[in-house]
């Protein structure tokens, strides 16, 4: 016949209480967090993260634009760069001063010699005087002399005054014997009819021979002279007024080479 089996009661065991751990149960700290703790740590950690987000979004926007410099002050800032960059090497290099040399003596230059007196044939034009005016050129030499030193006013006699003028022209006129000597007589504009001198022709031409007359008394050969007179068709100056026509007044001794010398010559 079959066995029934009951189960064996367990006996139950009554807990025991550490009298050890309830008298030191206020002291203890649990270091677990609680569920509700951790919720606002969560979204501290967003709002952190949020916010860099945004910083970085905003340098990422900005930066392009701080590097962009307007072009004025780059420019300044390139050209204070070598201005700073001078003064800074002007400020830290010495100034070395060089050493004033001691004035050198110059000796002064000897001031030169006077001009030498022009000549002709040997002799000093400076000698001739301010009464006789010279010019020259390569085959002329002219001696211009005023009628008013010469003559009197309408006659064709010379003065004692121009006797002095001619002699100091004979020593250079016979300095050259091969040269030829042409006396010309000139007058004003101003018409003279006279009994003597109907003419400016006749009275250019009669103080042209008074001169020729004298200087082959005073030693100038005879065939080297000729005289000729051109009235007033050769002026000076143009115009009619008294200075015009004392400069117009006037004897001319040209001493040039023969034709034949000429020809000769070339």
């Amino acid at each position: 016949m079959p066995v029934a089996l009951h189960p064996v009661p367990t006996p139950t065991r009554t807990p025991r209480v550490s009298t050890s751990v309830g008298r030191y149960r206020r002291w203890h700290v649990d270091t677990r967090p609680e569920p509700e703790e951790e919720g606002w740590l969560i979204t501290y950690l967003d709002v952190i993260t949020l916010i860099l987000v945004l910083m970085v979004v905003m340098l990422a926007m900005s930066g392009p634009k701080d590097n962009k410099k307007p072009p004025e002050a780059t420019q300044a800032q390139t050209t204070a760069a070598p201005a700073a960059t001078a003064t800074a090497q002007a400020a830290t290099t010495p100034t070395i001063v060089p050493p004033v040399p001691l004035p050198v003596p110059v000796p002064q230059a000897e001031a030169p010699p006077p001009p030498a007196p022009k000549t002709l044939n040997g002799f000093p034009l400076d000698q001739l005087g301010n009464d006789i005016e010279v010019l020259m050129n390569d085959d002329v030499v002219r001696f211009r002399i005023s009628s008013e030193i010469l003559f009197d006013s309408g006659a064709a006699a010379l003065t004692g005054a121009g006797h002095p003028v001619l002699d100091r022209l004979i020593p250079l006129l016979n300095a050259d014997p091969a040269l030829r000597l042409v006396v010309e007589g000139h007058t004003d504009g101003m018409p003279i009819n006279s009994e003597r001198f109907p003419s400016n022709w006749e009275l250019s031409t009669a103080r042209a021979a008074s001169v020729a007359r004298y200087l082959i008394e005073r030693g100038v050969a005879p065939q080297r002279v000729q005289a000729t007179g051109f009235a007033d068709t050769r002026p000076l100056a143009a115009r009619d007024n008294p200075v015009d026509r004392v400069h117009n007044r006037r004897v001319e001794l040209t001493m040039e080479r023969s034709p034949q010398d000429k020809a000769t010559n070339r």
